[in-house]
């Protein structure tokens, strides 16, 4: 089972991301806020669920929850600033929604930068947790509402480009993504500064 909280006593928000790896779309972020005692042994890492558990824990996940929220940071902005600080912003912009204000956050992986809370003007104090998905309920239920919302966002881009078979991968780098950019150019949704072709050379040509 699935730890509730690493700071004890405090109120804490677990943070993960979703969509860092895809060659289109935005990076989407989660924070979430559980009681202290809260137990669920249903959550795990979004990644070792079906797709059909994980839209069913969004709903326990939003129910249950003290306080939880969804940042986005669009393809334009993971452009100007690079991934892993567009999934950082990501974060903080889901941590800056919450409606119950935390006093600690705990993030998934091992890279995350000071997050100031904009009610007080102070940094929080954070941890980095390796796997922390699989570690931490409040992670493991941000990584379900980060990859769940980007999904639906995926399927809804996917209807204007079919082409490129979002429904399906949602956006990552996998063969037949690759197959269509080569064969149709880039849209104005896919991540310019990328490795489009996975050769090497970004492809500019766009599809409208």
């Amino acid at each position: 089972m699935l730890a509730s909280h690493y700071y004890k006593g405090r109120v804490e928000a677990g943070c993960d991301e979703a969509g860092r790896g895809c060659l289109a779309g935005s990076v989407y972020a989660a924070a979430v806020i559980f009681p202290e005692d809260y137990k669920n042994d249903e959550l795990n890492d979004s990644k070792q669920l079906t797709d059909k558990r994980r839209k069913q824990l969004r709903e326990i996940i939003e129910r249950d929850a003290t306080a939880w929220a969804v940042g986005v940071v669009t393809p334009e902005e993971i452009d100007q600033m690079n991934i892993l600080n567009a999934s950082i912003l990501a974060m903080h912009r889901a941590l800056d929604q919450l409606q119950v204000r935390p006093e600690a956050v705990i993030v998934d992986g091992n890279r995350f930068k000071p997050y100031m809370d904009p009610t007080t003007g102070l940094y929080l104090p954070h941890t980095t947790i390796v796997k922390g998905d699989g570690k931490y309920l409040s992670i493991a239920a941000a990584s379900i509402l980060a990859k769940t919302y980007r999904d639906d966002y995926m399927d809804q881009l996917a209807e204007k480009y079919p082409q490129y078979d979002w429904l399906s991968n949602k956006g990552y780098p996998t063969k037949k993504h690759r197959k269509a950019i080569k064969a149709y150019g880039i849209t104005p949704v896919h991540r310019k500064t990328f490795n489009m072709l996975g050769d090497g050379q970004l492809s500019l040509d766009f599809k409208d």
